[in-house]
């Protein structure tokens, strides 16, 4: 996102949308914030192509099913044209090839159609103050980077919760604070007491949201046996 100029404050958008209404939601709800101006549009990959270069756009709000192919296929252009670029992909596509290649290939976050305005917001925001800061300062320390990650991951995790509703009593504040957690032990094996621990929750809290976990396919158990006693159960993130 470095080295681009920042016009009166205003980060340049272009839309990748066939469906009329949508275009317009989009326009409407980047008109609500402020630091954005849609710079142009487009309804296919090709009429994209064409539109992006020459608009000179900082960010693209990408869809994935477009009239002569997806969505992604754009995302690969540009990546192998090295056009200084960011995107963010807005589409009702909820397979999960697709989230990973979008990240493969640079995007910087995934809304799942229909989204709330408040996540567009974020997303947005998020996006805005990451674009002026890098555009501010010389050098990044590993703290910022760290935080950057854990926003890119906790976003994603959003979008992924929203689809299936947690079970009734748990927090999908508190479940995604275990991910983060997780997420910075770099894929070490934990106790549910050491996450509790670093979590900031309590024992009993931190292994019923494992539990949850763990039902969902996201933390796998490692169980390891002692001399006597019953084994000490180990949770590792899934990758």
């Amino acid at each position: 996102m470095g080295g681009r100029n920042i016009a009166m404050n205003k980060i340049k958008v272009f839309i990748v949308e066939d469906d009329p209404m949508v275009k317009e939601i989009n326009t409407r709800f980047l008109e609500k914030l402020e630091g954005f101006i849609v710079v142009g549009d487009a309804s296919s990959i090709e009429e994209a192509k064409i539109k992006i270069t020459k608009e000179k756009a900082d960010l693209v709000l990408l869809d994935i099913f477009l009239p002569d192919g997806k969505g992604i296929d754009l995302l690969k252009w540009i990546r192998s044209k090295e056009i200084n670029i960011d995107t963010i992909l807005i589409t009702a596509d909820k397979c999960k090839s697709s989230v990973d290649e979008a990240f493969k290939y640079g995007a910087i976050d995934y809304l799942i159609k229909p989204f709330k305005f408040e996540r567009f917001k974020e997303a947005l925001s998020n996006y805005r103050n990451r674009f002026v800061e890098l555009n501010n300062i010389d050098n990044i320390n590993q703290d910022y980077i760290d935080q950057y990650i854990l926003n890119i991951n906790a976003n994603f995790l959003d979008e992924e919760m929203q689809e299936k509703e947690l079970c009734k009593g748990l927090s999908l504040k508190t479940y995604n604070k275990i991910i983060n957690y997780m997420i910075q032990k770099n894929g070490q094996d934990l106790t549910a007491e050491e996450i509790a621990k670093g979590s900031g929750l309590a024992r009993v809290t931190a292994r019923r949201y494992l539990e949850k976990m763990v039902e969902e396919g996201k933390v796998e158990i490692n169980q390891e046996y002692g001399k006597i006693g019953r084994p000490t159960n180990y949770y590792i993130l899934k990758k």
